[in-house]
């Protein structure tokens, strides 16, 4: 079942395969002004469409580039390193793992930019980003 998330204004377009294996609502002092529910997939799984102004990117560490539309400036995806690969949700190393950054890229979309799909009906998992990162 493709999902389509897309911006206010409809000029950027992102399919995906279906509903992502989780969700997770950070509140970094970014993901909190922005209200963005995120959910995760891998990069070659999204279907990215455009009209008029492309994507913008904000990145403000350098590694998590957050795209929001030129035209409307609604919040719609990022990618980041799979920080989830190393670190728990309150930003604990997980077991066996050493600190660092991970090799392996992960794609978030915000799913609050999918008409008509019901984020209670999810599992959403909170993230403390603001006192981990």
């Amino acid at each position: 079942m493709t999902l389509t998330a897309s911006c206010h204004c409809g000029a950027i377009k992102i399919e995906v395969p279906g509903l992502p294996a989780e969700a997770k609502e950070c509140n970094c002092t970014y993901c909190h002004r922005t209200g963005a529910v995120w959910g995760y997939y891998a990069p070659e799984d999204l279907r990215i469409t455009t009209a008029g102004e492309p994507a913008r990117d904000y990145a403000p560490s350098g590694m998590n580039h957050h795209h929001f539309c030129g035209q409307c400036g609604g919040n719609t995806h990022g990618f980041s390193p799979d920080w989830a690969s190393l670190y728990n949700n309150d930003g604990t190393l997980k077991p066996g793992m050493k600190e660092g950054i991970p090799e392996r890229q992960n794609a978030a979309i915000n799913l609050r930019m999918i008409d008509d799909l019901d984020l209670s009906t999810l599992a959403i998992t909170k993230v403390d980003g603001r006192n981990s990162w």
